[in-house]
This record gives structure tokens, sequence and C-alpha cells, in this order.
């Protein structure tokens, strides 16, 4: 039976922006209103353009940053009315695995000490025990006993992520957050960490919150995916749905933008974008999509569409319905 490991309801990130003394402060909407349900052993993919919010939620999750707005339960427990003592307990529950494998991995230290710091900080084992358990962790990652004692510059880009999602794992997490952890890599060594991870998880029954903008990338690793635009939630569902029809415009266009991805209906047909990406001190009146929308309607302008279920996705477009059946 599938359990539930992180469970967001209408999530929001709003940051004040100073605009100059006698003023008040500007609200910079980062993410608004994001819900979904994260089970253990399953993946979600986070996609779309820079700016979208993308980054700001995975903060949250990860608990770095509190929404301003929503509710966030990691375990069980809710994240935003947690003590500080149950909040240092659950950040061990949630890891991460960041883009540039070097520029998180301390140069100074070697493999061992990189693994064993997080042991060393929040366990009660003994020195002994930690290097079992880092020597274990390497293993598990498809990394040789003689790089214990090694530094990070002596590695390739994909062995040092591996040893980053190696520390990430030092702590049986149930949540490790991907933040575009393969796009610094080579494409041969992409498909390596990216079969270790699908590994991991049959293994140890992780959850991911995957963030990337590569498609490619989320159609190999992702089981669900959640589409934002303007810190909004534009499309989301399983992602045989989504890649074989998608049905919000937005994703239309991320899909027929990558050769190969678009799905039924798009194979063909180029989707060109105008206007300016809205700022998000200033997003739309209504659809946040409707100024670059090739088929928005004065209603969409107007009016902001609420997430529907349609087709085995919630999609949050008044055109939707019609867009599948043209």
């Amino acid at each position: 039976m599938s359990t539930t490991v992180v469970s967001a309801e209408d999530l929001r990130q709003v940051y004040p922006i100073s605009k100059g003394p006698f003023r008040a402060p500007a609200q910079l909407q980062a993410v608004t209103g994001v819900s979904f349900a994260l089970e253990a052993g399953k993946t979600l993919a986070v996609v779309g353009e820079s700016g979208c919010g993308k980054s700001t939620l995975a903060r949250m999750v990860s608990l770095i940053e509190a929404p301003t707005a929503g509710k966030l339960t990691l375990g069980g427990i809710d994240v935003v009315q947690a003590s500080t003592h149950d909040k240092q307990a659950l950040r061990q529950k949630v890891q991460l695995v960041f883009q540039n494998p070097y520029g998180s991995l301390n140069p100074r230290k070697r493999i061992g000490q990189i693994l064993e710091a997080p042991l060393e900080i929040n366990t009660d084992l003994n020195a002994e025990q930690r290097a079992e358990k880092a020597r274990a962790m390497l293993a598990k990652v498809g990394l040789r006993p003689e790089h214990y004692d090694r530094y990070p510059h002596m590695f390739s880009g994909g062995q040092r992520q591996r040893i980053a999602i190696a520390r990430a794992l030092m702590l049986n997490p149930l949540v490790v957050v991907a933040d575009e952890p393969v796009s610094a890599l080579d494409v041969s060594i992409q498909a390596q960490v990216l079969n270790l991870l699908a590994d991991l998880q049959h293994d140890l029954g992780l959850a991911y919150l995957f963030i990337s903008h590569d498609l490619g990338v989320v159609r190999h690793i992702a089981h669900d995916v959640l589409v934002m635009y303007l810190g909004s939630a534009v499309e989301q569902g399983p992602k045989e749905a989504i890649f074989s029809q998608p049905l919000h415009p937005y994703t239309q266009a991320l899909l027929a933008s990558t050769p190969g991805l678009a799905g039924s209906g798009q194979a063909r047909k180029r989707i060109v974008l105008t206007g300016e990406l809205p700022s998000p001190l200033n997003p739309p009146k209504g659809c946040v999509f409707s100024t670059r929308c090739p088929h928005a309607v004065d209603r969409c302008h107007a009016e902001r569409p609420p997430l529907q279920d349609l087709m085995g996705r919630k999609v949050a477009c008044f055109e939707a319905e019609k867009l599948a059946s043209s």
C-alpha cells in the first residue's frame, strides 16, 4: 500500500520587495497555490521555464524556507505548525542533491569526511560506525573502497554526483529533493546517474521531488509531472497522460520545443510563444498564461482558471476541453 510522504495544499510563497523609503513593499508572487501529494517510491517532476517557481517550491519542501501560506506535511507531520524540535528531526527526513556536484562538495575534505559529517552532527554513532556506514554507502552508489580517502577534485563529474547522492542518503531520508541533478553532466553520464537514482528508489523506497527543465530526463524518471508557469500549477498528473496528450497550451509549447517529445497531434506542429514573460511582481489578472497564449479568449484575461479534472489529469485552462477535442 502506497504511503504519502509529502503533501502540499494551496502552498504559497510571497517575498516582500523594498520599493524605497516611505513606500509599501511590493509583493513578489513566487508560488501561488500549488497542491500535490508525493508517495513513497514515486517521483514527482516539476518543470517549467526559469522563474516559474520550481526552485522556490523545492526550498519549501526541503524546509529551507517556510511557506507564506498553505499546508505542508512531511511524514504525516504539519511542517508549518511543528515545534522547533520537530522541525530539526524533519530536516533529516528530506535531503538535497544539487545541480553542481563539485560546488556542493567541500574541496578540502576527503570523501569519507564528507559522507560522515551528517552522521557526526545528527547521530550518536562512534567513528568506527560512521566509517562503516560511509563505506557501505559508497558501494551502494557504485564507487570503490579506495575512494573513501580521496578528495573531490580527483573524480569525474558523474562520480562527484554519485558522492553527492551518497551524502544525501546517509541519514535514511524519506524524500530526496533533486534540483537539476544531471544538467551539469555529459549526456552519456546522465543516463548512468538517472539509472542509479531509479535503482536506489526501488531498493530504499525513496520519494523524489525532481526539479528539471529537461523533458527528456523527466520522461525517463518521473511518475507524475507538475507543470508550473509564473508560480502557478497549470497542468499536473501522470507522466503518460501529459506526454501523450498535453492539454494546456503552455505544456504543449514545452513539449513541442523538445524534439521527439511532442504529444499526439503536436509532433509536426511548431508552437511559437509571443510576448514577454510577465513579472511575478505584477502577474496578469486572469490566467497567468493569457498574455502569451495563442488560444486566449476574453474570459482568460478576466478570470483565473481553477485546476479541473480532465482526461486523467488536472489542467488550469478554460479552453482545455475544446483543445482536447480539436
